[in-house]
């Protein structure tokens, strides 16, 4: 290797290190810091520092490889067969609106000269990005909500539409009937070949090199470049083959261990493909920045029109229809992918390259907060909603004769899915005058199918509390943790009742010995403390296992487990 790239590969790690530093002190996704490395360092923008960009682009296209590789493995089959009607639906109605709004709108703008920029912008702004979207959505504890599930679907449909894209790229140039068919079979052939071979002759392969982990990952590694090369060969893309290698292993055992050992490889890769990327992004023009600013407007509205109107048709409330909108509006890490194979296929203009780049900048940018205040946002354009006459959920639904409630649950997640199944056992006349206030759609429906007394509505609203009828509840409990609550927490629902209904009584729940101390402190009647009660439940069961007794739980158990119909499973 030439002495002065190992000295560009230096350079580009360590301004990349820096700056990602710097990123994640902001709070910024790392990718923005490496492209940001990559525009400090290269001679369009920058200082110039690097000596050969042509060599480290050739050294990139490893991490684009591995990267590609990741996703397939990663990408779980199981999940896109299991998708509910409305995630496949949603996820759906939002590719092919946004493509299509997106074709319109970029052949309007007129962005850039080569033949299928409007294409490319279309499906590239149509992407949003799953890294930044479920890293943030796993740090605010949302990705098991409602509006999690729905946005990691579609993001993995979106996934889905980018691979079948990246099947077609490369004969776009002709897009004649017969070629294009000639290259399906071909990737359908590729894809058949592949997945006979995980299944009839790689197993038997790994499990003989199960027992060295080097020779794991060496195998993943050579079965990824072999389709690499496979697809290469046949005229399809190598990120193709990358995909479907990955995709035909993500069922192996071996695969959590596989993608833990590649990721720190894969990062280092892919590292110098997004520096690679900024070095050649050549000076903006006021016009494109001005291009670059409408599109990522454009990101944004496109993903209330596709989303939003079809999850309200649906009967799932404004919260739910306007939050998976909300963590969309922004352009995914694989359109950059998909850009970068374009523009060396010479199908899109660097014009348009840069574009898809500055979009994807902004929107990562502004996504993060907008993500983080998710919630907030929400319910600003939920009471613009309701004034141009949208209604929610709590407005749509006849109301049932009020009754004055004995027991209230606040907010209804697997504790209380739980409790109520009990309560329907051995308590059935509590269910008589028990009412339950939630903003799940789903649960809702299943609450009122089941006869419970349920009000649609946000528990850190006054008025959504007082239209429950609060004010008559003798119990009110709340049996969700706080880091599950959004914008309010236990000690603010004790406070919270006590204003309201200072005669109930109030249960609470607490994640730690100290803060039930407080809420006890605070006025609480009875504070439930999660880790306690497992304990408690635990040292029975050991007992049991020290004195040699293993079977009699486990069918006790199984035989309850049989009857058990929760809304919650």
């Amino acid at each position: 290797m030439h002495p002065d790239l190992l000295a560009d590969i230096g350079r580009c790690i360590l301004v990349s290190v820096t700056l990602a530093y710097v990123a994640h002190l902001i709070r910024q996704p790392l990718i923005l810091a490496y492209i940001a490395a990559g525009v400090l360092l290269g001679g369009q923008m920058g200082f110039g520092w690097l000596g050969d960009v042509g060599s480290i682009e050739t050294i990139s296209e490893i991490g684009l490889i591995l990267l590609l590789f990741m996703i397939g493995l990663e990408m779980d089959l199981k999940k896109i067969r299991e998708a509910g009607k409305t995630v496949t639906l949603t996820g759906i109605v939002q590719i092919v609106a946004c493509t299509g709004l997106g074709w319109l709108f970029f052949r309007w703008l007129g962005i850039g000269g080569g033949q299928f920029d409007a294409l490319y912008l279309a499906v590239c702004t149509a992407m949003s990005s799953t890294l930044i979207v479920v890293k943030l959505l796993h740090d605010k504890v949302e990705l098991d909500t409602l509006p999690g599930r729905i946005t990691l679907g579609v993001l993995v449909l979106q996934d889905v539409a980018a691979i079948l894209f990246i099947g077609v790229q490369p004969n776009l140039q002709s897009p004649h009937l017969l070629p294009v068919l000639w290259s399906f079979a071909k990737g359908v052939g590729l894809i058949i070949v592949a997945f006979a071979a995980t299944r009839y002759v790689l197993p038997p392969l790994f499990r003989r090199i199960a027992k060295v982990p080097e020779l794991v990952l060496a195998g993943s590694l050579a079965w990824c470049f072999l389709l690499v090369a496979a697809a290469d060969a046949a005229g399809l893309s190598r990120a193709m083959g990358a995909l479907i290698g990955g995709v035909s292993i993500s069922t192996f055992p071996y695969n959590l261990d596989v993608i833990s050992k590649l990721t720190s490889l894969r990062d280092f890769f892919i590292t110098l493909f997004f520096v690679a990327l900024g070095a050649e992004i050549p000076r903006p023009t006021p016009d494109l920045l001005l291009a670059a600013a409408a599109c990522a407007a454009f990101v944004a509205v496109s993903r209330y029109v596709s989303v939003t109107p079809l999850l309200l048709a649906l009967r799932n409330g404004h919260r739910v229809s306007l939050i998976p909108a909300i963590n969309l509006a922004n352009v995914s890490e694989f359109s950059i992918v998909i850009a970068a194979v374009g523009l060396k296929a010479g199908h899109i203009s660097q014009t348009a390259q840069t574009l898809i780049v500055i979009v994807f900048a902004v929107t990562a940018t502004v996504s993060t907060y907008k993500i983080s205040y998710n919630f907030e946002l929400q319910r600003l354009l939920s009471r613009w909603l309701k004034r141009i006459g949208v209604r929610d959920l709590d407005q749509a639904e006849q109301r049932a004769a009020a009754v004055r409630p004995r027991l209230m649950l606040l907010g209804f997640a697997k504790v209380a899915s739980s409790l109520l199944e009990d309560i329907e056992r051995r308590a059935p006349a509590l269910k008589e005058r028990m009412a339950v206030v939630d903003f799940n759609p789903e649960a809702v429906h299943e609450l009122r199918r089941r006869g419970i007394n349920v009000h649609y509505g946000d528990i850190s609203h006054t008025d959504s509390l007082r239209h429950a009828g609060i004010e008559e509840a003798e119990i009110v409990v709340s049996t969700i943790p706080d880091h599950y609550l959004k914008g309010i927490a236990n000690r603010h629902i004790l406070q919270l009742v006590r204003q309201l209904n200072p005669k109930a009584l109030v249960v609470v729940t607490a994640e730690t010995i100290a803060s039930a101390r407080e809420l006890y402190a605070a006025g609480a009647d009875y504070v439930s403390l999660p880790r306690l009660n497992t304990a408690a439940d635990l040292l029975p069961a050991l007992e049991k296992l020290v004195a040699g007794v293993t079977d009699s739980d486990r069918e006790a158990f199984q035989a309850a487990a049989k009857h058990r119909h929760e809304i919650i499973p």
